[in-house]
This record gives C-alpha cells, sequence and structure tokens, in this order.
C-alpha cells in the first residue's frame, strides 16, 4: 500500500492559490511550488534559488514537475514516466506519488488546507518510517516546523495572515459546521 492510498483525497474546488497565481504576479510560481514539494525543498528555500539564473530551479524541476502533471493526466505508464524523465521505474512510479501528494498541498483551497495536506503527509511518512524514538519524533518535528514556514510563505505571499485561516485551521473531522462559517 502506497502512501497515496492512505491519505483522502480532496475534491477539486476553486483553488484559493491558483486564482491567486492567475491575478498577480509571484516570484514562485505554481509549477515551481510543485517542484519544491516534489523534491523536498522549503518554499522559501526554492524561492531562494529563483532568480539567479539557477537553470535546475528555474527550468528542469518545474518542467518535471509538468511533465509528472501530464504523466498522471494523460495516464502513462512508469515505464513513459521514467523514460521521459531519464529515471528508472521505482524512481519514476516514486515520483509520479509525490506529484500526487505535492497536488494536495499546491492545489489545496486555501494556505491552511495545505498546511494541513503537508503536516498529514509528514505524519504518514514518519509513521511508515517508524515513529518510535525521541529522535524519530524530533524529526516529525522538524518536518512540521517546515510546513509552518511553508504556510507563512504561502500567506506571505498571499498578502494573508494566519488569523484569517483559524477556522480552517480548527476544523474538525466529523464536525458538521453551518453555511458560510469558513467564508473569509
Amino acid at each position: 500500500m502506497s502512501l497515496g492510498q492512505l491519505t483522502p483525497s480532496t475534491s477539486q474546488h476553486s483553488f484559493f492559490l491558483q486564482e491567486f497565481w492567475s491575478k498577480r504576479s509571484t516570484k514562485v510560481n505554481r509549477a515551481q511550488l510543485l517542484a519544491a514539494e516534489i523534491f523536498g525543498y522549503s518554499f522559501a528555500n526554492y524561492a531562494d534559488h529563483l532568480g539567479i539564473g539557477n537553470v535546475r530551479y528555474e527550468r528542469l524541476m518545474p518542467k518535471d514537475a509538468e511533465t509528472l502533471e501530464t504523466a498522471e493526466r494523460e495516464g502513462w505508464p512508469a515505464s513513459k514516466i521514467a523514460t521521459t524523465l531519464e529515471v528508472d521505474v521505482e524512481q519514476a512510479e516514486e515520483l509520479l506519488e509525490a506529484f500526487q501528494r505535492a497536488r494536495e498541498v499546491v492545489d489545496a483551497e486555501n494556505p491552511a488546507e495545505a498546511f494541513r495536506n503537508g503536516v498529514r503527509f509528514s505524519i504518514w511518512h514518519a509513521l511508515e518510517e517508524g515513529l518510535h524514538d525521541a529522535e524519530s519524533i524530533e524529526k516529525l518535528v522538524t518536518q512540521i516546523c517546515y510546513r509552518a514556514a511553508d504556510l507563512a510563505f504561502l500567506l506571505e505571499q498571499a498578502g494573508k495572515t494566519l488569523s484569517q485561516y483559524s477556522r480552517h485551521l480548527r476544523r474538525e473531522p466529523g464536525a458538521e459546521y453551518y453555511e458560510g462559517y469558513f467564508d473569509e
């Protein structure tokens, strides 16, 4: 069973971040955020590598993210992904799973949901790796802190504050909320 199979999928919404990108010029575009997530970079760290002629961050990784998106949309077999990205089939499968998780974060309906999805993935990964001692717990805490930093980056890029998403962050599974409860 893969990590992707263990996590709930989100429904397709009019995503906050997609709307934001279409309305405002930002230093980091959607493909770059996907690349950051796929390849394990914090959003701020990734952004620090942009605008300085770093081909890997500005073109190569975003191109791979776009290729993975096309591959998923068109249902490419892992062998075609592997050939296109010049990796072995196992790596291609892992990259496709990483893309699927990245999309859940980057295309979340708002920064709070992006954070919740990212934390969820970090916890699932920690459980898969084994969460059994102080060191493994500290590694998870560090990953959650990276997720908090990513949330701060998204909020800054959107010109929003954390308090605007307080209700989203406190949303509980199975609880019923009145119409408009999550309106900002």
